[in-house]
């Protein structure tokens, strides 16, 4: 009979191949998240200003004027324990929020309590309503806290519900999303040295934390909630917009989207503006619902680099590590590292597609508009792009240490004829599925250790691919 450390050998190495490797650089992995943060601790209380935590009374110009307060001389903005209700608040170079246990900042449901302003959404810059909470072409800020942040959002998904229904009749499924106007929960665009610590967001009426044109970013230990009693429609957890060294850890999203996405620009409006997500880490993280645990994409004009992702686990995601582009999208995705990543109870634990979800990523305009008189963002979705320009490209991957279990289909990976998956590199990974799934027009991979164990006993199907090492 073997002895119990015989027994034990096999399940020890597997467990010592999660430990934390050696990143692609250290010196850009050493710059990422804020790099300073507010020093001023003098408290403004936002009851000072006349906040009342009935959760009725809009305290939004009382919190506004503690937070101005609180800018003049820098410090700490705060709450006693209760219900606050409020629009649209900014906050400013040298403010800390801090949101204490016990505190709940409550979104108002009137779209009016949202300014519109200039913004990026979905890939496009258009006029689209502020967030709850704002920082806005800022350096040196923070929120802080163990409160709570309720989008309130049922009343904006029932209305993107309503004109999905309208809009799809009349062959208008790819602008729906950006005519429901809907708040997003947490907005940092055009900043720096931004931290983002502790809270809980949840019930988000669009996206919960939108980081955009931004640097030296940190998120860390937020929890993310949005299908609290309903089931929000692009409730995204944290997206990283064409924003560097920005670092995420620590954090818990439950959401009706993707988990933690990375997003450079979409179509003709994305390729002019033409700017990277990069230098991206995320680590120690979980994720329960939601379409990907990690997605690059959909919108990759302005391309994806240098990104770690590691020590991640999901339970009942859609999928485990998603790339996704479509032909009029442009941009390459490279440079990307996954590692010591545990899967439960997701659908496809990889999945990769040049031509994702047809109907919502090509805009067509149905007979009877006349394009002249169509809204600006309308415009910039119908734009020529041509197949130069939008062809994306996807390359230099590597996924590692990855452990699957209950999935449908362990691997979908669709490349084009004129732009193949290049030099992916998939090593120590462990999967049980229903089939085992597909790798179609790709190049130069390295496989190392592959263990995929599929209901159906089929391979993974290989098609129209070359130089795949195994």
């Amino acid at each position: 009979m073997p002895s119990l450390l015989t027994l034990l050998l096999p399940l020890l190495a597997w467990l010592g191949s999660f430990a934390p490797a050696a990143p692609f650089d250290a010196n850009w992995v050493n710059n990422v998240g804020a790099r300073t943060q507010p020093a001023g601790q003098t408290v403004f209380p936002v009851t000072k200003y006349g906040a009342v935590a009935d959760g009725q009374t809009l305290n939004t110009r009382a919190i506004q004027q503690a937070i101005d307060a609180a800018a003049r001389k820098g410090g700490v903005v705060t709450f006693a324990p209760g219900r606050y209700l409020t629009g649209s608040i900014f906050l400013k170079k040298g403010v800390t929020l801090h949101l204490a246990k016990g505190v709940i900042l409550l979104g108002s449901q009137n779209l009016q309590d949202y300014p519109e302003l200039p913004s990026r959404v979905a890939g496009i810059e258009m006029v689209w309503p502020a967030g709850l909470i704002n920082i806005l072409g800022q350096d040196n800020v923070a929120i802080t806290g163990e409160g709570t942040v309720d989008g309130q959002g049922q009343p904006f998904w029932d209305n993107y519900w309503a004109l999905r229904k309208e809009y799809e009749a009349k062959g208008l499924r790819w602008i729906v999303d950006y005519d429901a106007k809907r708040p997003r929960t947490l907005v940092v665009a055009n900043s720096s040295n931004v931290t983002l610590r502790g809270i809980t967001l949840q019930r988000a009426g669009f996206w919960t934390v939108h980081i955009l044109y931004s640097q030296n970013v940190t998120a860390d230990g937020l929890v993310v909630r949005n299908n609290l009693g309903g089931h929000g429609p692009s409730t995204d957890g944290i997206d990283i917009d064409s924003s560097s060294y920005v670092l995420v850890q620590n954090c818990d999203i439950d959401c009706n989207d993707d988990n933690f996405c990375l997003k450079a620009g979409r179509d003709w409006d994305g390729l002019r503006v033409n700017r990277p997500a990069e230098y991206i880490l995320i680590q120690n993280c979980v994720a329960g619902a939601g379409g990907g645990l990690l997605t690059c994409g959909s919108e990759t004009s302005g391309g994806i680099r240098h990104v770690i992702a590691r020590g991640l686990r999901a339970r009942g995601t859609q999928c485990g590590i998603r790339l996704k582009s479509a032909t009029n999208r442009g941009g390459t995705v490279e440079d990307i590292l996954v590692e010591n990543i545990e899967l439960e109870q997701v659908r496809w634990p990889i999945s990769v597609s040049m031509n994702w979800n047809p109907a919502y990523s090509y805009s067509a305009l149905p007979a009877g508009y006349t394009e002249a008189t169509l809204p600006e963002h309308w415009k910039k979705m119908l734009a020529r792009v041509t197949p130069e320009q939008g062809t994306p490209h996807f390359r230099h991957v590597t996924i590692r240490n990855l452990r699957a279990t209950g999935a449908q289909v362990a691997i979908t990976a669709e490349g084009l004829p004129g732009s193949v998956l290049e030099n992916f590199t998939l090593a120590d990974i462990s999967i049980r599925s229903a089939a085992a799934g597909n790798i179609d027009y790709a190049k130069g991979w390295n496989i190392r250790r592959l263990d995929i164990q599929a209901a159906n006993r089929q391979p993974v199907a290989v098609t129209n691919s070359a130089d795949m090492q195994n």
